[in-house]
């Protein structure tokens, strides 16, 4: 027999993968399908945190029917006794601690006692029941993270890939056009999504002629100019967090903005004696058929092209920034997200609205002092120092024009501020309230608001809502433009912010049903609610917020309503506030008490919605 030969075994120190070849469409819809589960896992958590608040209450309420039970059972001890001595009985009979004589109330009693008792169990039955449930969905969460980033590397492709394709169109276009151009290719390991590459090739192919063809001058003027007679075109690709910044730089003689000038007029885009920025005028080449070439060739002088890269930027929620300087050159600069993925974010509140603010680039998280925060904004140029290193201070919701700065007569409580930093721009960034960092599915905002600076998309939060996405660093650079404006604008548009302010309204009672029913009243009719279970509970948030009305039952546990509007009356910084008591004591006895404490209004229950409203809407109107 002839011995088989032995199969070739691969090269030391080299791995062979299989390899298999998937549709992009098939692949496309897989990372969706896993963002979509990050959804709705997002969504079981926002649900497991409501029935674990909804068991503490179920706590609170099943040791309270204990203490009333044993209140309840302690007076039927008593009554039996008291009817004992009633009736006198003689020795022969047995005392009431030798022999149990129950009555109907306390078979009722014991009886509750013992459904508590169940009801107590089936609590902790539930209780660890969520505690597994969270810790699945914990697991869940790591496993769907690995899964969404793995499909993501799937559709990643290095940018390498395209430098062969980009070298030529320069060769070409250098050689049309009779120039001598270098091109120097940085970051190309850089990896992007597939379809993001292919879709922001053709732009960058665009900006690569523009470049040779309007930005670098002839071997001739180079050497008159001093320069080597070899132009240069730097084409970098590089990340900073999320984003990819692609640079397309020429060490030619620059933009013209005189031309740009003269051109913009004869359009009719400017008038002659109009005062306009150097970033304006260069904004103005992106407009549709803008061109300032003498002659139209092939490449350069049709007067499209500009305005299809920007609009193509735009769309993939991309930011185009132009900048030269005479006779030096000009450098194209690209920021766009690598991709849809999961983030970590950290979910802010700014005036009523809700955003999500990336990780990365936040180095911390600061609580500061409201009279150190007011001095920053009252100071051009105030700055927090963190770390040696000052950050500009920026009220955000100020910078984006949706809530208003702080007024000094607030109480002094500390607020949060993220320090923040992007290249080499530092900023205290403050924002109105921090809820908290969430695992967020990037989406794209799409062309209706890719246009506006700042947003680099939005993300589904697990109720449902759209919730926007924002870049911190683009803000901060847009802070020095909105400095610059004047004066009178910004006090026009003050009035405007106050009135969107929303009244803050607590609602005090024992009974879960009437808080939830009450609040979900207030929140359809465009009111912030608070709600506490029973006095105590009401002072203790008191100390930290100040509503605008309180709605207050009276027959509660711990502190009642009259004991609470006493404690507030007697209280300098409260006692102006609005009390509207809604009780089912209606009679007079009860209405006199409270009027006489000070409350401002006395309803009875059931009440009617529209007379709840139209009393809350008459306490907000005189405290104005």
């Amino acid at each position: 027999a002839v011995p088989e030969k032995p199969a070739a075994k691969p090269a030391p120190g080299r791995i062979q993968h299989e390899q298999i070849r998937v549709r992009a469409d098939l692949l496309d819809n897989l990372v969706n399908f896993a963002g979509e589960v990050s959804i709705y896992r997002s969504r079981m958590e926002q649900q497991t945190n409501s029935f674990r608040y909804n068991l503490t209450e179920l706590d609170d309420t099943v040791n309270r029917l204990r203490g009333q039970l044993r209140q309840f059972e302690i007076e039927a001890e008593a009554q039996i006794q008291f009817r004992t001595e009633e009736e006198g009985r003689t020795s022969a009979d047995f005392d009431p601690l030798e022999f149990d004589r129950f009555t109907q109330m306390q078979t009722l009693s014991r009886g509750m006692m013992e459904s508590l008792n169940d009801l107590d169990s089936l609590r902790g039955i539930l209780s660890n029941l969520t505690r597994e449930s969270e810790t699945l969905l914990l697991q869940q969460s790591r496993v769907n993270t690995e899964l969404q980033e793995g499909l993501m590397r799937t559709r990643m492709v290095p940018i390498s890939g395209q430098v062969p394709r980009l070298r030529r169109i320069v060769r070409q276009t250098s050689e049309e056009l009779g120039k001598k151009v270098e091109l120097h290719i940085h970051g190309a390991d850089n990896e992007l999504d597939r379809t993001i590459l292919e879709r922001i090739m053709s732009p960058i192919e665009h900006m690569l002629r523009n470049a040779i063809a309007h930005g670098l001058e002839t071997p001739e003027k180079r050497t008159a100019a001093g320069k080597n007679e070899t132009g240069n075109v730097h084409l970098g690709f590089s990340r900073e967090g999320s984003d990819i910044v692609i640079n397309v730089a020429d060490d030619g003689a620059g933009i013209n903005t005189d031309a740009i000038h003269k051109k913009a007029i004869e359009r009719g885009l400017l008038k002659p004696n109009a005062k306009v920025s150097k970033q304006d005028l260069l904004d103005m080449i992106l407009q549709s058929g803008f061109s300032t070439a003498e002659e139209v060739t092939q490449i350069s002088g049709r007067g499209v092209g500009m305005d299809v890269v920007d609009n193509e930027i735009k769309q993939l929620g991309g930011i185009l920034s132009i900048n030269t300087e005479q006779g030096q050159g000009t450098t194209f600069s690209i920021s766009m997200p690598m991709s849809l993925s999961v983030a970590r974010a950290l979910m802010v509140t700014v005036g009523e609205e809700q955003y999500a603010i990336p990780l990365i680039g936040v180095e911390s998280v600061e609580r500061v002092a409201r009279d150190e925060i007011i001095r920053m904004q009252n100071d051009p140029d105030g700055a927090y120092n963190w770390l040696e290193n000052d950050f500009q201070y920026i009220h955000l919701g100020s910078a984006m024009g949706i809530s208003e700065m702080l007024a000094p007569t607030e109480d002094q409580s500390k607020l949060p501020i993220l320090l923040v930093r992007s290249g080499e721009y530092r900023a205290a960034i403050h924002v109105d309230g921090l809820i908290g960092s969430r695992e967020i599915v990037v989406k794209p905002v799409g062309p209706q608001l890719s246009t506006l600076r700042g947003i680099s998309g939005a993300t589904i939060m697990g109720d449902g809502g759209v919730v926007l996405i924002l870049d911190l660093g683009v803000l901060i650079r847009l802070t020095s433009i909105a400095h610059e404006e004047p004066a009178e604008i910004a006090e026009a548009a003050a009035p405007a912010v106050v009135e969107k302010r929303v009244p803050l309204v607590m609602v005090v009672d024992d009974s879960i049903t009437v808080r939830k029913v009450t609040t979900r009243l207030l929140e359809r009719n465009n009111f912030k609610t608070v709600s506490a279970k029973d006095g105590v509970d009401a002072l203790a948030q008191l100390q930290e917020i100040k509503p605008d009305v309180m709605l207050l039952d009276v027959e509660m546990p711990r502190m009642d309503g009259f004991e609470l509007a006493t404690n507030i009356r007697n209280d300098e910084q409260l006692n102006n506030l609005p009390i509207i008591m809604i009780t089912s004591r209606t009679g007079q006895k009860h209405r006199d008490r409270a009027m006489s404490i000070g409350v401002n209004v006395y309803m009875g229950k059931p009440y009617s919605e529209g007379e709840l409203l139209d009393n809350i809407n008459d306490m907000l109107n005189q405290g104005e």
